[in-house]
């Protein structure tokens, strides 16, 4: 079922308390920031994009398991309300399944670069196989916000690199430089760059 390349998110030590159902937001908070490094385990939007941590929350992959009275900590994701709202309580039959329609798991497999790829042009999310098209759909990745924050984090990227610019009149090298930095940092906390669509699935563009 699972990838065999390197799953994209290493969970470390998960917290000491034991996690129930009453206690699991407020326990696991400050190790889930940690894992996925305050973005969104599906969009890998960043927190401070998304609108503050109000606007992260702690979801269940598989959503059959939130009534147990006993949590477990690898079941948690950190999402934003966006993505939690689009996928709810959805689980593929075993009907899909038997289709290979599931959810990615970042912490079990790679999704991104071999399941899932960006295409280059217009910054939509391609699934290139059932369950990446299956994931894309049922989180609704190619959101009118997401696909505008890819395509404007390309373009940073592409503006930073092309630098160093001409300096117009009255512009010193210090305040370029300062500009230059004011990007950078703009760009490490927007969606992380994804592998492009590979050219011989351009053709079949499914998404």
């Amino acid at each position: 079922m699972w990838s065999s390349t390197k799953p994209r998110i290493r969970r470390g030590q998960p917290p000491v308390k034991r996690l129930t159902r009453r206690n699991y937001r407020n326990v696991a908070l400050d190790a889930l920031r940690r894992d996925f490094e305050d973005r969104c385990a599906y969009s890998c939007q960043h927190l401070k994009r998304a609108g503050g941590l109000k606007t992260m929350e702690i979801v269940h992959f598989d959503p059959r398991l939130k009534r147990k009275l006993i949590q477990h900590y690898e079941n948690l994701f950190l999402a934003t309300r966006h993505c939690n709202a689009a996928k709810g309580d959805t689980w593929p039959t075993r009907a899909e399944q038997r289709l290979g329609l599931r959810f990615l798991n970042p912490c079990m497999e790679l999704d991104y670069g071999e399941h899932i790829f960006e295409d280059s042009h217009t910054h939509w999310l391609v699934g290139v196989t059932p369950a990446g098209r299956f994931h894309i759909r049922m989180l609704d990745l190619n959101a009118d916000h997401l696909v505008a924050e890819r395509r404007e984090r390309a373009e940073i990227r592409q503006l930073l690199a092309n630098a160093p610019f001409t300096l117009r009149p009255g512009r010193s090298s210090e305040s370029l430089t300062d500009l230059l930095s004011v990007l950078r940092k703009q760009v490490e906390e927007m969606i992380p760059e994804f592998p492009p669509l590979p050219r011989v699935s351009q053709t079949r563009h499914i998404s």
